[in-house]
């Protein structure tokens, strides 16, 4: 059970990851080396998906988040074009985060399936790379998702949100020295969105027992500030 959760011990790692290879890796192949996250990383995600059949949301969640104690994010996912670049190993775990923050951000389960299936049946039997699938992703969700792919792959840090608390309120922005997360809103643990959609400080009431938490399943970091 590479998630540590135990979830994964209730299935057989190499039929379920393998199979999921007949469509991300067999149906649907990347044109080269670098563009190999296309093939692991959804086909990771399919063993959050296959937990969530078997054991519901919830144990689907903890699998994904599981998966982070592995990353190591020491170089970027997206290889060099063109060179023949030997892939970075989170393009199976961290790869597999960012489509289940993509999948938080979207927060309409059905349209994600639809992305999975317009992808499965739109590009079978085809070579494609990295812009297909941002394009794709952008086309059918509504949302420009383009520097939110370009941040999880291209560079070795996670999406950074600062906070500062003053008073009652928090102030929180995205990181403006990093790739600009477009449309890219967050959900706390209490349930409250946050539309965190530009670099400029935004401000959230906070009641005095309220506490500034991010639904884990939201692969981003928290930097706090004074």
């Amino acid at each position: 059970d590479i998630s540590k959760t135990s979830w994964g011990l209730n299935w057989d790692y190499i039929i379920v990851h393998e199979s999921g290879h007949e469509w991300f890796g067999n149906a649907i192949t990347a044109k080269e080396p670098a563009d190999i996250w296309i093939h692991e990383a959804f086909t990771t995600y399919t063993e959050v998906l296959f937990t969530q059949c078997k054991n519901g949301q919830n144990a689907a969640n903890e699998y994904a988040i599981g998966l982070r104690e592995g990353i190591e994010n020491n170089k970027p996912i997206l290889g060099q074009y063109e060179i023949n670049e030997e892939e970075s190993i989170d393009m199976y775990r961290k790869g597999a985060n960012m489509i289940h923050t993509l999948r938080q951000v979207i927060n309409d389960d059905d349209k994600f399936k639809f992305i999975l299936q317009s992808l499965t049946s739109d590009f079978k039997n085809k070579t494609i790379e990295t812009n297909d699938i941002i394009t794709k992703i952008n086309l059918i969700s509504k949302m420009d998702f383009t520097n939110f792919f370009n941040q999880y792959l291209k560079t070795t840090e996670i999406p950074r949100l600062i906070i500062k608390k003053e008073k009652k309120q928090i102030g929180y922005k995205w990181d403006e020295s990093q790739q600009f997360p477009q449309n890219f809103s967050i959900k706390l643990s209490n349930g409250i969105w946050l539309n965190a959609k530009s670099n400029e400080w935004n401000f959230l009431d906070l009641k005095r027992k309220d506490k500034f938490k991010v639904d884990k399943n939201f692969y981003i970091e928290i930097k706090e500030i004074k």
